[in-house]
């Protein structure tokens, strides 16, 4: 299945969740790379595996595998921006969208994957990562960037 995503759209998207970006459309996948340039806190992608973050897992409707930055049951990959030593911005991410994805690809709730799904996921997924939460799951390709970011460290 190929989807023929709009540029225009996924720009107005990006822009009114409130992110500043810069997009690269390519045959098969779009690269969008956005910073919450006005925001005081980090975007809430938070480690879904620390107890100290389950009030944020337990308003979370998104989780990213941390091995791949697969954004689970959607098109989107998800990457950690990084400054010049190597850490994690704390306002900026990078965003894949797959345009060529298997015919028996669906979306929650067994969805079909149109164009328009597509935008909704994309918008309410931005959304997440500025009010609700995005949980990581395992792995260490993507780094959390909210809540207890560290492992507790023991007191021996």
């Amino acid at each position: 299945m190929l989807l023929e995503l709009d540029t225009e759209s996924l720009e107005n998207i990006a822009r009114q969740a409130g992110f500043e970006f810069k997009l690269e459309d390519q045959s098969r996948r779009v690269l969008l790379d956005l910073t919450a340039e006005d925001r005081q806190a980090p975007l809430l992608l938070f480690d879904a595996a620390d107890p100290g973050n389950l009030g944020w897992f337990s308003r979370c409707q998104f989780y990213v595998d941390g091995k791949s930055g697969a954004v689970l049951q959607t098109p989107i990959l998800l990457a950690n921006q990084r400054d010049r030593s190597g850490r994690a911005l704390p306002n900026a991410i990078r965003v894949q969208i797959n345009k060529e994805l298997p015919v028996s690809f669906r979306l929650p709730n067994k969805a079909p994957v149109t164009e328009q799904t597509v935008y909704a996921v994309l918008y309410s997924f931005l959304n997440a990562l500025l009010n609700t939460g995005v949980g990581v799951c395992g792995g260490d390709v993507v780094k959390p960037l909210a809540g207890r970011t560290e492992p507790a460290r023991s007191r021996n």
